[in-house]
């Protein structure tokens, strides 16, 4: 349980819980730089992810994007004097359970605090955040050697996880500044690794691995093209065996490709810098990425940053976490991705390509795990894993993807879709008409609900038969007369078959799966083709 108190020691709840990118990066040559693999880039990243509670952190104000801008708004929101901040505990709770998936120490008594800037993108001029007393410190991420191009092992350390605000959103147009309050408000995870970096690559491996986690705790979407998820790098260089070099900051990047792309911009002007003047300090200083050229700028020197006065918040109560609390959700937390991965491909075979296809349908609140496993069975039916993957990856999501989200396991479900499986591997139904079903049931999905649907209702409506005699080995008489008809029907194949020609057998193969409507087994048919061919 979560109990919040002002002076950190225990008491009765105050509320009940609410219920509530482009891959890679530039690929403009760039000009060789004498002696930079003399050079090390050290790299540290803060996070800020969105929480995904449907609701504002301190109003009851709901979160969404592409509104009408100030539709979104709570009088605390616009920080009308007198207003005061009611914490979202559901907002704490998958701060906690993120906290515990990235393998942090947290803390049992987290406290709020307010940093304060005029800007015109915070109307009260201060943002409530946890500067002193975070959450959660000490965490780490694995990364794996081969994981998006990585050459290494290591793991990222996390200084430190912090729920704060969000901020407005404001556009320049013309001479004005406009600004959005519906993004005011809204509640964030801050994130702040450790320099534990060496590469573009490791960065864009550890933010990609992030997103994945965040999706499949349901703590954040991860949406970087949304701005759900923004991330400021910090990059120093230095050479191999000589102390850290000066550290820049890049603001407010919204891509994984734009993240790599500044690193590289950066490291590459860090060390011409240093191979040009030795003796003279790089100068500490806040820059941004100019997402047209893929070169940093300066923003604004650090020197000249702003003393932010932190200062605890008065209207807010210590966050006190009890243990036993911790450790039901610690008990509870699923797997993460990389182990879904990991137990998948090796109990199963799968390819691991295949199976991070269903983990990335996280995204979209689709759970393709899930999905797989209600249709191998609960004890995992073998026989089916490899034919059941490449159904759901390539025939089922390559139909559905033609369709906007939100997708839905009861579009064909997972029962439905277990029958149709097994019908196929026991040739009594052929793969063509699995596909056909599949349209069938997506083309249908919107006028009715296919969950409580049985395969023979489907069956039935398309006009097709079990094929028994198929699944016993022999092919059957009608399939004999299916083949003699199709023979009679392309003549000319017959004939360019006898005279050696064996390409023309699949235009045979093909007449008898149109006379027999896509039901023929494609295997027995070219068999009993090539005995009557003899």
């Amino acid at each position: 349980m979560i109990i919040l108190s002002r002076w950190g020691f225990a008491r009765p709840p105050i509320l009940p819980f609410l219920s509530g990118s482009s891959r890679g990066y530039a690929t403009t040559k760039k000009k060789v730089i004498q002696g930079e693999e003399e050079w090390e880039t050290v790299i540290g990243l803060e996070i800020h992810a969105q929480l995904k509670t449907g609701r504002k952190l301190f109003s009851p104000a709901s979160t969404s994007y592409g509104e009408v801008p100030n539709t979104n708004v709570n009088l605390h929101d616009a920080a009308f004097p007198g207003t005061l901040p009611v914490l979202d505990l559901h907002a704490v709770r998958l701060s906690l359970i993120t906290a515990l998936a990235l393998n942090c120490r947290v803390n049992p008594r987290s406290t709020f605090d307010r940093k304060h800037y005029f800007y015109h993108d915070i109307p009260a001029s201060y943002q409530i955040t946890q500067h002193y007393n975070p959450l959660a410190r000490n965490g780490r991420l694995p990364i794996i050697q081969g994981e998006n191009n990585v050459k290494r092992t290591f793991d990222v350390g996390i200084h430190q996880l912090q729920i704060e605000q969000d901020t407005a959103k404001s556009q320049t147009v013309g001479e004005n500044t406009l600004v959005d309050l519906n993004r005011a408000g809204t509640g964030l995870m801050e994130i702040v690794t450790e320099p534990d970096m060496r590469s573009a690559e490791e960065a864009g491996a550890f933010v990609r691995k992030l997103q994945g986690l965040l999706r499949r705790l349901g703590s954040g979407d991860g949406d970087m093209e949304k701005g759900n998820l923004r991330v400021d790098v910090n990059v120093s260089v230095h050479r191999h065996g000589t102390p850290f070099g000066t550290r820049c900051e890049i603001k407010n990047i919204n891509s994984v490709r734009f993240l790599q792309a500044a690193i590289e911009s950066e490291r590459r002007r860090h060390i011409q810098h240093y191979l040009t003047s030795p003796n003279q300090p790089i100068k500490q200083e806040t820059r941004g990425l100019n997402e047209l050229t893929l070169e940093t700028f300066s923003l604004r020197s650090k020197e000249e940053a702003m003393d932010y006065r932190y200062m605890p918040d008065s209207n807010l109560p210590a966050v006190v976490v009890d243990p036993i609390y911790l450790d039901k959700l610690r008990n509870d937390l699923p797997e993460m991705p990389w182990e879904v991965i990991k137990r998948l491909t090796e109990t199963y075979g799968v390819q691991k390509r295949d199976v991070e296809t269903l983990i990335g349908l996280d995204e979209y609140n689709f759970d393709g795990i899930r999905y797989y496993e209600d249709v191998i069975g609960v004890n995992g039916d073998k026989k089916i894993a490899k034919k059941a993957m490449n159904w759901i990856v390539h025939e089922l999501l390559g139909q559905i993807g033609k369709l906007p989200p939100p997708w839905s396991p009861t579009l064909v479900p997972s029962t439905l879709m277990r029958d149709m499986i097994l019908l196929i591997e026991d040739g009594k139904i052929t793969g063509t008409t699995g596909k056909a079903i599949i349209k069938h049931l997506i083309s249908t999905s919107s006028s009715t609900s296919n969950e409580e649907v049985k395969l023979e209702e489907v069956l039935s409506t398309l006009g097709i038969e079990i094929n028994d005699e198929t699944s016993s080995g022999g092919g059957g008489i009608e399939m004999q007369k299916l083949c003699e008809q199709a023979m009679a029907n392309q003549p000319k194949s017959v004939v360019d078959y006898r005279k050696g020609n064996e390409k023309v057998l699949m235009r045979l193969v093909g007449e008898v799966m149109k006379l027999s409507k896509g039901r023929a087994d494609a295997r027995k048919v070219k068999e009993v083709l090539v005995e009557l061919l003899k």
